[in-house]
C-alpha cells in the first residue's frame, strides 16, 4: 500500500510476481524431510535386520507415506476435470459510461487472469472430448480485488432455479446403484429429469448440438450465462450479459471423432491448449457485453432474468470491449489449476447481481463447496487464489491459516487500533451494493414470465444449417438409444415435438418411438444467425496438418510445402511408418514426428500426402496409411495429395481419386476439400488452396452429396438481422 492510501498499479506481471516466492526448484539440491532434515536413504525403510520387520521409528518412511496417503483432495462435484492457463486482459476503450470497474477503464493496463476450462459431468479421470457442457471460468486479479466470471461455453442452463441444481446434477451423474455411465448424459436418469422438467428444452438443444463437442478450448465461446449489472459512478445500472469470442472462431469435432479420441488421446483438449501456449500460439478471446437499460427490462418477449433464455444478438448486439490473451502455462497443475477457487460472488465495484434465481443460489453454493474441497475458510490464502490487491480484515484462525496477524485487536469497531482496518467509502473504492428497490410477499413460486420453455429452443433449431440439424438429430438418437425405458424415450419425442415436429419425427424414426401426434409446429419462425457455427470465423491459424511421407519423398516439394504451411500459421507434423528419420529423393533427412502406430487422423485437422514413387510404395505397404486417409475423409477434413501420393486416395476408396492422371493444378477438387496435383512445387497455388480449404474446418458437402441436384437448404447469412427464415 502506498503512503497516500492508493493501491499499487496492476500490470501483466503482478500475479506472476506474487507467485514467485512460492515457487521451488529442487534441481541440484539435497533430499530432505519436510522439516528440512537431510536424508541419506530413500529406497529402503528401516528394518530389524535385512529380512526383518520395518520399524515404526523410521520417521522418514512415516512422513513420506503419510503425505502420499493424503495427497488427494475432494474433486469438484461438477467441473471436476479441468485445465488452466495464465494470461492477461486489456480493455479496448474506457467503459466509464456503464461501469466504474477499474479494470474496464484504462486500455494501457494489462490485468492478470487465470482461466480454467472444464467438462461438467465427468470425474477428474474422464475424457476431454465427451459430449458435455464446458466450463469457462476466468479470475481477474484486479487492483480492486479478485473478480471471477464463472461461465460456460453455452449461454443458457438446464434449470431456472438453483433449488433444482442438486437434482439436475444427481440425474446427469453416473447412476448411484452402479456408478455407470461415466461422463455421459446418455442414460435413463438424465432423460427422465429432462422430460419431467421441460424448462430444460433450450439447453438440451445446445447440448445435443456441435457446441458440446469443441475442437479446442481455444475454439469455443464463453458466456457468463446469468444477467448481471453494470453500475457506473453515478449509480446508474444496466443489465448485462458477458461473452468471450475466440479469435480462431467457434469449431467442433464430429461424434465419431470424439469417441475415437477418448481412446487415442483422452487429454486431447488440454494437450492442445498446453502445446499452443508452449509454441507461442497464444489463445485469444475478445470480451463482449450485451447491455439493456433498466427501463427496457420488460420490452422483450422473454424474461431477461431467465437463465434458460438468450438475448438474441440481432436484438441486443454484443459490444466488444476488450481482449484476453493466454500466454503462460502453469508450473504445477495441482497447486494452480486444481486448487484455484472460483465464485460468482467475487465481484468488484461496478459489477453487481440481479434477481436471476439460479445466480442467487450459486452465490451461496460456491463458498460452501470450497470449504469442503480445500479444507476450511482460508482457501483465499492459497497462492493461486490470493488477491494481488492488499487484504486487511479481522478474520482470524481456521485450518491452514498462513497469515500472521500482529496485534491484540481482531474486531470492529475498536479504539485500541484506531478503528483499523476501517471501512472504505464508495469514493475510496469501497463496494456498495446496487440500491435496487425490492418489495413483495414471501412466496415459493416462479414468475409467469419464466413459463415459456420452448420458443427459444425452436429459435435455436431454426438457426441451424441442414448439417447442424442432422447432427442434433443424430445426437438425440444416440442419447435416447441408450435409454432403456421406452416410456422415457417416448416422452422425449413428445416433449421435443413442441420444439419442432420435424425434429421429433426424425428422433422417433431412430429410436423406435411413435411419431408425434401433433402435425403443426409451434409457430415460432424467428432465427438467429449468430447461433450457427457455419457463420463463425474461418482461419487456418494453428490447425494441425499430418504430412504423410516415407523414404524417397520429393524433397524440394515437401520442403516448400512445409514452409508455405508454416507461413500461413498451419502446424505441419510428419507422420511415417516408423519414428526416426526418413530420407528424401535428394538424400536429405527429415525428422519424423509420429509413427502410424502412435498417431491417428483424429489428432489432426488435415492430411497432406507427399509425392515420390518410393515414398508412396512404402506408405501403401502399411494398411494403416489408407485407413488414416479414409478416416480423415469420413470426418470431412481437408486432404491434399501430390503425384504418386494420389494413389493413397485410391487405396482409401475416395471416389474419383484413382491414380494415373491427377490434375495439373490444385483448382479442380476430386471431392469437396480433396485437392490433388501432379507436383506441388509446380502447381500454382496448391499450398494456398490447401490452406484455404483447411481454414473451412470441415467440408460438409460430402455429407450432402446425395442431395445434389436438389435445391440446397437456405441458410441465414451472418449479416442478416433476426428474421423469419
Amino acid at each position: 500500500m502506498k503512503k497516500d492510501g492508493q493501491r499499487e498499479p496492476i500490470n501483466e506481471q503482478s500475479k506472476d510476481k506474487q507467485l514467485e516466492p512460492y515457487r521451488v526448484d529442487d534441481t541440484g539440491q539435497k533430499l530432505t524431510t519436510n522439516q528440512g532434515l537431510r536424508v541419506s536413504e530413500d529406497e529402503h525403510s528401516l528394518k530389524a535386520g535385512v529380512r526383518g520387520p520395518t520399524l515404526m521409528e523410521d520417521f522418514h518412511f512415516r512422513e513420506k507415506m503419510t503425505h502420499f496417503d493424503h495427497e488427494r483432495i475432494p474433486e469438484r462435484i461438477v467441473h471436476a476435470r479441468g485445465f488452466g492457463a495464465h494470461g492477461y486482459f486489456q480493455v479496448y476503450e474506457p467503459m466509464t459510461e456503464y461501469t466504474k470497474a477499474k479494470f474496464l477503464q484504462d486500455p494501457s493496463v494489462k490485468t492478470p487472469v487465470f482461466v480454467r476450462f472444464s467438462t461438467v459431468a465427468g470425474s477428474r479421470g474422464s475424457s476431454d472430448t465427451v459430449r458435455d457442457v464446458r466450463g469457462f471460468a476466468t479470475k481477474f486479479y484486479t487492483e480492486e480485488g479478485n473478480y471471477d466470471l464463472v461461465g460456460n461455453n453455452m449461454p443458457v442452463f438446464f434449470i431456472q432455479d438453483a433449488m433444482k441444481f442438486p437434482d439436475f446434477v444427481h440425474a446427469v451423474k453416473p447412476e448411484p446403484h452402479n456408478e455407470i455411465p461415466q461422463a455421459q448424459s446418455a442414460h435413463d436418469t438424465f432423460w427422465d429429469f429432462v422430460t419431467s422438467n421441460t424448462e430444460t428444452a433450450h439447453m438440451v438443444m445446445w447440448a445435443m448440438s456441435d457446441r458440446s463437442l469443441p475442437r479446442s478450448f481455444r475454439m469455443m465461446e464463453g458466456f457468463g450465462v446469468h444477467t448481471f449489472r453494470f453500475v457506473n459512478e453515478q449509480g446508474k445500472g444496466h443489465f448485462v450479459k458477458f461473452h468471450w469470442k475466440p479469435l480462431l472462431g467457434v469449431h467442433s469435432l464430429v461424434w465419431d471423432e470424439v469417441q475415437k479420441l477418448a481412446g487415442k488421446d483422452p487429454d486431447f483438449n488440454r494437450r492442445d491448449l498446453w502445446d499452443a501456449i508452449e509454441t507461442g500460439n497464444y489463445p485469444e478471446f475478445e470480451f463482449g457485453v450485451q447491455m439493456i437499460k433498466e427501463e427496457d427490462e420488460f420490452m422483450f418477449d422473454f424474461d431477461i432474468l431467465d437463465p434458460t433464455k438468450i438475448w438474441p444478438e440481432e436484438q441486443v448486439p454484443v459490444k466488444i470491449i476488450g481482449k484476453m490473451t493466454l500466454n503462460r502455462n502453469t508450473d504445477n497443475f495441482f497447486a494452480e489449476t486444481e486448487q484455484i477457487a472460483f465464485h460468482p460472488g467475487h465481484v468488484v465495484p461496478g459489477i453487481d447481481f440481479t434477481n436471476d434465481p439460479l445466480l442467487q443460489g450459486r452465490l451461496f453454493s460456491y463458498t460452501d463447496t470450497q470449504l469442503s474441497r480445500l479444507g476450511g475458510p482460508n482457501f483465499h490464502e492459497i497462492p493461486i487464489n490470493r488477491s494481488v490487491a492488499p487484504v486487511h480484515n479481522n478474520q482470524r484462525d481456521g485450518m491452514h491459516r498462513m497469515t500472521i496477524n500482529r496485534g491484540p485487536v481482531s474486531y470492529h469497531k475498536n479504539s485500541l487500533a484506531g478503528n483499523s482496518p476501517e471501512p472504505a467509502s464508495e469514493k475510496e473504492g469501497g463496494y456498495a451494493h446496487y440500491a435496487e428497490k425490492v418489495e413483495g410477499r414471501k412466496i415459493q413460486a416462479r414468475s409467469d414470465s419464466f413459463k415459456d420453455h420452448f420458443s427459444q429452443a425452436t429459435l435455436f433449431w431454426n438457426s441451424m444449417s441442414a448439417v447442424e440439424k442432422q447432427h442434433i438429430v443424430n445426437a438425440f438418437r444416440f442419447e435416447l438409444g441408450k435409454v432403456k425405458t421406452k416410456e422415457i424415450r417416448q416422452r422425449a419425442v413428445d416433449m421435443f415435438s413442441q420444439v419442432s415436429v420435424d425434429l421429433a419425427k426424425r428422433m422417433a424414426a431412430g429410436i423406435g418411438a411413435k411419431a408425434p401426434e401433433n402435425t403443426s409446429d409451434s409457430g415460432v419462425t424467428l432465427s438467429s444467425p449468430a447461433l450457427s457455427q457455419m457463420n463463425t470465423v474461418k482461419t487456418p491459424l494453428t490447425r494441425k496438418v499430418a504430412v504423410l511421407a516415407g523414404n524417397g519423398f520429393r524433397g524440394k516439394e515437401v520442403s516448400g510445402m512445409l514452409q508455405s504451411l508454416k507461413a500461413v500459421g498451419l502446424v505441419p507434423e510428419v507422420v511415417s511408418v516408423q519414428l526416426g528419420t526418413i530420407v528424401c529423393d535428394g538424400g536429405n533427412p527429415l525428422e519424423v514426428d509420429h509413427s502410424l502406430l502412435t498417431a491417428d487422423s483424429v489428432l489432426f485437422d488435415a492430411v497432406y500426402v507427399a509425392g515420390g514413387r518410393q515414398s508412396a510404395d512404402e506408405l501403401l505397404a502399411d494398411s494403416k496409411t489408407a485407413d488414416f486417409v479414409k478416416e480423415a475423409f469420413q470426418h470431412y477434413k481437408t486432404i491434399g495429395a501430390v503425384g504418386e501420393g494420389v494413389e493413397l486416395l485410391a487405396a482409401a476408396g475416395i471416389a474419383g481419386s484413382a491414380a494415373g492422371s491427377p490434375p495439373a493444378t490444385a483448382t479442380p477438387e476430386i471431392q469437396p476439400g480433396v485437392l490433388a496435383a501432379e507436383r506441388a512445387d509446380e502447381a500454382a497455388g496448391f499450398s494456398r488452396d490447401f490452406a484455404a480449404a483447411v481454414a473451412q474446418h470441415r467440408h460438409w458437402d460430402r455429407s450432402l452429396q446425395s442431395r445434389r441436384g436438389k435445391a440446397k437448404e437456405a441458410h441465414p447469412s451472418a449479416r442478416t438481422r433476426l428474421k423469419d427464415p
